[in-house]
């Protein structure tokens, strides 16, 4: 990350990327992983002060999962529509105040209300970061964003190695309230960067309503449909809530089809067949991922018998590794490379996961953890850089809130189908299942990659400096 930090110290150059920016692009997008990662090791402390079992503390991690699941595309069309320094400034205030209602909340449902407006807060970030780099883009002609992009990936994926840490480090020394009240100097100094550094929005024209700007329908429709879809993902006994589903997402399709300003254009998405599949992508990328993360780490404490410490240990090379391909191959600009690469890894994962038994040796182990690094080094930085590229300019912060938002599915779709597998325990045929699920979702990965040919044109024109 040091290198690519120093890339932004030259010279000010009016036709490159405005360095200032850096710093609250960064931070901006960091605030959603640092609250994702921070609360695991708060849970059990959590439950204990305040006397909440482990069925209400799991709703401090779906709260934060259902609202910024909903609240990136949302956020992100009102990022496009007016600029990303307002979206940005309200989302860190929402932050802010996130954390102390978190830091003084009283019981649980309090605490989860907390989690849902962090949630909420931490959606801005990222869909203003792409929007910003579209912006920077337009300034400069000269459509070369790599390197910030791998700057975010990388950052994004270095939180996710020192969050528990970090979130173990706040527990001992304040609490676990201390793991809410850090959010308030990071929002404050969002705040300040954001309002010194991030350009001004689109002035709304004072003579048009906020409703004949905003579909605010279908975003009501949207929000609906989506928090049933994952409701139902989440406790799967929950199905009757499918049929508010049906009826939802029949008028979401209706009022989008019909809107003068729909806020998901589905004429232009449904044209849009690349940008599709690399949402398909995320989703299938992301349920490996979680897949092996909820699984895999369950497994080796049940089912090998590994200590926890122990078991935390093995964890580390997936992000190191992750980062390290991140970084060496984030300049380079093909995007299909890289996701046939981190196709291939994914198999080559899910077929190491099968041959894992109750003695396995800790050198293969370790070797399913090194492996499981570079899909996720590789995977989330080109579709990052797929969705800048496929997606329409005026829409690109809502499609990176999309691109999330189908992320978030695969996550707690893993999640669920751990929760099957290891219904009575996490053992070796419990994480052998959950590796045929690996499989099945990296060989689909692989063959809608493979079939697609307009990846080859993504590669940006070479930039002249």
């Amino acid at each position: 990350m040091t290198a690519l930090l120093a890339r932004w110290r030259r010279p000010a150059d009016t036709a490159a990327f405005d360095r200032r920016l850096v710093a609250p692009m960064i931070l901006g997008s960091l605030l959603n992983p640092v609250n994702s990662s921070l609360i695991a090791v708060a849970l059990v402390p959590i439950g204990v002060a305040l006397g909440a079992p482990a069925t209400e503390t799991a709703w401090l991690v779906s709260g934060l999962y259902l609202a910024t699941a909903v609240g990136q595309p949302v956020t992100g069309r009102l990022v496009d529509l007016y600029g990303p320094r307002p979206l940005y400034l309200l989302g860190t205030a929402l932050v802010g105040i996130g954390g102390l209602a978190g830091a003084l909340a009283p019981d649980i449902w309090t605490l989860v209300g907390a989690r849902v407006l962090l949630g909420l807060g931490t959606c801005a970030g990222y869909p203003a970061a792409m929007s910003l780099v579209r912006r920077e883009a337009a300034r400069t002609g000269r459509d070369s964003p790599e390197g910030i992009l791998t700057l975010l990936s990388v950052a994004t994926q270095t939180i996710a190695v020192i969050g528990p840490t970090l979130g173990g480090l706040l527990v001992g020394i304040g609490g676990w309230r201390a793991t809410f009240t850090v959010n308030v100097p990071l929002a404050l100094a969002c705040l300040v960067l954001g309002a010194r550094r991030l350009p001004r929005g689109t002035r709304r024209d004072r003579t048009t309503s906020l409703a004949a700007t905003v579909d605010l329908a279908g975003i009501a429709l949207f929000t609906v449909t989506l928090v049933g879809v994952l409701l139902v993902l989440m406790h799967p006994a929950w199905w009757p809530v499918l049929a508010v589903v049906v009826v939802s997402g029949a008028g979401l399709v209706l009022r989008e089809l019909r809107a003068g300003t729909p806020f998901l254009d589905l004429r232009v998405l449904g044209g849009n067949v690349p940008l599709l599949v690399t949402f398909v992508r995320a989703l299938l990328t992301a349920t490996v991922s979680y897949c092996l993360l909820y699984g895999f780490t369950q497994w080796l404490e049940e089912g090998r018998g590994l200590p926890a410490s122990g078991a935390g240990l093995i964890l580390l090379p997936i992000f190191v590794t992750g980062i390290g391909v991140a970084a060496l191959t984030g300049r380079r600009r093909g995007v299909r490379g890289k996701l046939l690469v981190g196709a291939a890894a994914q198999v080559v994962l899910a077929g190491l996961v099968l041959l894992l038994g109750d003695t396995s040796p800790i050198w293969l182990i370790v070797v399913v953890a090194l492996v499981a690094g570079v899909p996720q080094g590789l995977n989330s930085l080109a579709l990052q850089n797929a969705v800048y590229r496929q997606s329409d300019p005026g829409r690109v912060a809502s499609s990176a809130g999309l691109m999330r938002t189908f992320f978030y599915l695969g996550a707690i779709a893993a999640s669920t189908t751990g929760g099957l597998v290891f219904a009575h325990g996490a053992t070796t045929a419990g994480v052998h299942d959950l590796a045929l699920v690996m499989l099945a979702a990296a060989a689909l990965f692989g063959v809608i990659t493979v079939a697609d040919r307009s990846l080859g044109r993504l590669t940006p024109t070479e930039d002249p400096s």
